[in-house]
């Protein structure tokens, strides 16, 4: 029988919800033999409007968990954690696994393609409110002038199924003609829901604005990072995890959506 090496670990991968699930799919399609283990924080989604010490809880207690499962990296996919919580996660646990957010592969991006113009940030109250993609984006990028917006209703919106409706519609509408965002030549999907609703927002502007979607952009720095550590799975037996801290029928519609087919899910209240 074949010993597991550190290689053959799986990756583990979180969110307050279902909008990992597209950065975890991102994963699955750049690296097709990593197995990955998933957990939404179903129970407490959204992040966007919690205090910055419950985002840190949340998240310390959810990597933990990624560890006890023997992953070998953990990947916040959650812009509101990796804004607020990712410096003290990494500080309080990185020592013992590889801690990645999905923040800084968005800025390596914009310092490679963009030198001037206008970039706007779409995301949750906590993400916009911690400033983290604005001073990072200005400290490479001097140049860029960088807006930022908070778009709440999206998330409750996408995680209750109001997608591809005259509902999604309005509210995108609302949010994306206000002022702020005139002009822009990019837009950052500063939260891991959004590309669920990416052609719609494209749509809005008539396919000329660049819309900057993290979840390829970090599954190849993901890629990059196993690479260069050796740790990249060289097997063929790749297996999916599913776990949530709250069932909810619409987490496993986009899970079956992405994964294609029937996903073992799995209940696992942290808090209890």
């Amino acid at each position: 029988m074949k010993m597991e090496t550190v290689s053959d670990k799986p990756v583990g991968v979180f969110d307050s919800g279902m909008g990992g699930l597209t950065v975890a799919h991102a994963i699955k399609q750049i690296l097709p033999n990593e197995k990955i283990i998933y957990f939404g924080d179903t129970a407490h989604l959204p992040y966007g409007d919690k205090s910055k010490e419950s985002i840190i809880h949340y998240s310390s207690e959810i990597t933990r968990f990624l560890l006890q499962n023997n992953c070998k990296v953990v990947l916040m996919a959650c812009n509101s954690a990796s804004a607020v919580a990712f410096d003290e996660v990494n500080k309080e646990l990185g020592q013992e696994v590889i801690i990645l957010n999905v923040i800084d592969p968005v800025v390596k991006y914009l310092e490679k393609f963009y030198s001037h113009g206008k970039i706007g940030i779409i995301g949750t109250k906590a993400t916009i409110n911690s400033g983290t993609y604005g001073s990072r984006i200005k400290k490479v990028c001097p140049d860029l002038d960088v807006v930022s917006m908070a778009a709440p209703l999206f998330v409750p919106m996408i995680e209750e199924g109001f997608i591809f409706d005259d509902i999604s519609n309005a509210i995108i509408r609302s949010y994306m003609s206000k002022p702020l965002l005139k002009d822009i030549n990019a837009l950052i999907l500063g939260c891991t829901h959004y590309p669920i609703i990416k052609n719609q927002i494209n749509k809005y502007f008539d396919f000329e604005v660049d819309i900057i979607d993290s979840a390829k952009i970090v599954a190849l720095e993901l890629k990059a990072l196993l690479s260069e550590k050796k740790l990249l799975n060289q097997g063929v037996s790749v297996d999916y995890e599913f776990y949530v801290s709250d069932f909810t029928d619409n987490f496993e519609k986009i899970a079956q959506m992405f994964f294609e087919g029937s996903v073992n899910l799995h209940k696992s209240d942290l808090w209890r």
